[in-house]
């Protein structure tokens, strides 16, 4: 491999960084904000998404809560940031409850491979219990 070769791919990272890092700050001050605000939303919905603890759940029913209202009453409401992102909001919605769906199938599917298992263990103790 020649050294032009093994250093390609950091210059490429490198480039695209620098390349998302210049459209991030063509967005005005406030639509800047309005995706940080958007961005922690989202992060402490999935953070929170299973909290046991009452700040999390109250992180997580408050971003979820967020997501859900479809008022368009102030500036900082779900639906006003979605449009000046142009972000489609109900799109958006999807997606996040796809993720937590996914997020909750997880288990009844391992659940689900692990059944057949159990049944066996169960079945065979019977046998050595009745033998």
């Amino acid at each position: 491999m020649s050294e032009g070769r093994l250093f390609e791919p950091d210059v490429l990272i490198t480039e695209q960084f620098v390349a998302a890092r210049r459209r991030r700050s063509t967005l005005s001050s406030e639509k800047r904000l309005m995706l940080a605000v958007l961005e922690n939303a989202l992060d402490d919905y999935q953070k929170h998404v299973g909290a046991r603890d009452r700040n999390g759940r109250i992180l997580f029913e408050d971003a979820a809560a967020w997501i859900a209202r479809t008022t368009n009453d102030h500036v900082f409401s779900f639906e006003h940031i979605s449009e000046m992102l142009e972000i489609e909001p109900s799109y958006f919605r999807r997606l996040v409850a796809k993720w937590h769906e996914r997020l909750l199938d997880a288990p009844a599917r391992a659940a689900q491979s692990a059944a057949p298992v159990e049944m066996v263990t169960s079945s065979a103790r019977a046998a050595l219990a009745l033998g």
